[in-house]
């Protein structure tokens, strides 16, 4: 699922639940440095046979909490739980088990959201489906240029639900291709006169659109990838004879690469690039994928970033990460920092709370031009 990852984090909150919540076909006991055949799939790992304190299991249920702390929601705590469904001894060795998974969110700033995600595997792992539906009441921030007091943060509200869908077949080796649809209907209300032509800013507005995703995943586990590349490219298109307000197009890109430099030194790093077409929702506005700053502080009509991450697994439990990335906004909904760049720098800590499936708590101490920041959350940032 890739629904605008900045404002409707309930779908971000669903995909937090799969990354403890999808099985591990195999039937034998793997070592910690041996992937499942599900994590060199792309699947995420599975948690139910692992000795997790901070965890509920009864049966094929599992409920997780997930902390979380970051300058666009504030610190909160995600509570996730999964279902899963019985397989074959046969259907258990070519592909993982489909899952029915659900959480919701509340943080300090009086945000909140649920979500609900299916997820169905079938023809040996050569389809795959996911579907995820929420409702999400975010209390954000936006940042304004302001002729008198150069730049000021305002109230930005939005309240709404989502629905997405998508559908995907292997093509061949680790290429998948497929097709989605997405539609958001949210109010919205900024405290500010300030003008955004660029973008539908008004009170209530509904985006409906259709889409192209193609992926080629060859990272030895997702969730945190030791070696490996992640390719996707995908397309939506958002259309008034389909039920949107406005006619627009969505395009992005993203690319990661992963590199073993020694037994406990991991180099990670990607690049991103967005761009929309037409008058697209200010939510749905391209931003900048990095740390250090609020994800809505920099919003526009297209975006590019790029970071690097050097990861040091000092023993079993315990590690430390350095990162530093660049980014740029163009065509800028608030008129700051257009095509300038954005750094991000910053070191973090780690706690591998599940060595076998590499699972981190991570907190990360970010810092930018004019800002800096605290992140936490469960899993590596890319």
């Amino acid at each position: 699922m890739n629904m605008q990852r900045t404002i409707w984090y309930a779908a971000l909150i669903a995909l937090n639940v799969q990354a403890f919540a999808e099985t591990q076909p195999a039937e034998e006991q793997l070592s910690e440095d041996q992937p499942s055949l599900d994590a060199r799939q792309g699947i995420a790992p599975d948690i139910r046979e692992d000795d997790a304190t901070l965890r509920f299991q009864r049966g094929d249920f599992v409920l997780v909490p997930i902390p979380i702390s970051n300058p666009t929601l504030d610190t909160g705590l995600v509570l996730g739980g999964a279902y899963f469904y019985g397989q074959t001894e046969g259907q258990k060795l070519v592909q993982p088990a489909s899952v029915t998974a659900g959480a919701g969110m509340y943080t300090s700033n009086d945000s909140r959201a649920a979500g609900l995600v299916q997820q169905n595997y079938w023809g040996q792992d050569k389809w795959r489906f996911t579907g995820a539906a929420g409702a999400a009441n975010l209390k954000l921030t936006l940042l304004t240029a302001d002729e008198t007091s150069g730049e000021q943060s305002v109230d930005w509200r939005i309240n709404g639900s989502f629905l997405f869908a998508k559908l995907s077949r292997k093509l061949a080796g680790d290429w998948y291709g497929g097709f989605n649809m997405r539609m958001i209907d949210a109010e919205q209300s900024i405290e500010t006169d300030a003008s955004t032509p660029d973008f539908d800013s008004g009170s209530d507005v509904l985006s409906s659109g259709l889409g192209v995703t193609l992926e080629h995943d060859s990272r030895d586990m997702p969730i945190n990838s030791y070696a490996g590349r992640y390719l996707k490219l995908e397309g939506l298109f958002n259309d008034e004879a389909i039920g949107s307000d406005k006619t627009y197009q969505s395009y992005s890109l993203v690319f990661r690469s992963y590199h073993a430099l020694s037994e406990s030194v991991v180099l990670a790093w990607e690049a991103q690039a967005c761009t929309r077409g037409g008058t697209a929702p200010l939510w749905d506005a391209c931003r900048i994928h990095l740390r250090g700053f609020s994800t809505t502080d920099y919003l526009g009509k297209d975006s590019a970033s790029t970071q690097a991450e050097a990861r040091w697994q000092l023993n079993k439990r315990w590690g430390l990460a350095s990162f530093a990335g660049v980014g740029f906004v163009g065509n800028s909904a608030n008129g700051i920092r257009e095509n300038e760049p954005i750094p991000s720098y910053g070191a973090g800590l780690r706690f591998m709370v599940l060595p076998a499936k590499r699972i981190n708590l991570r907190v990360d101490f970010a810092w930018s031009e004019d800002s800096d920041a605290v992140h936490v959350s469960v899993g590596e940032a890319f």
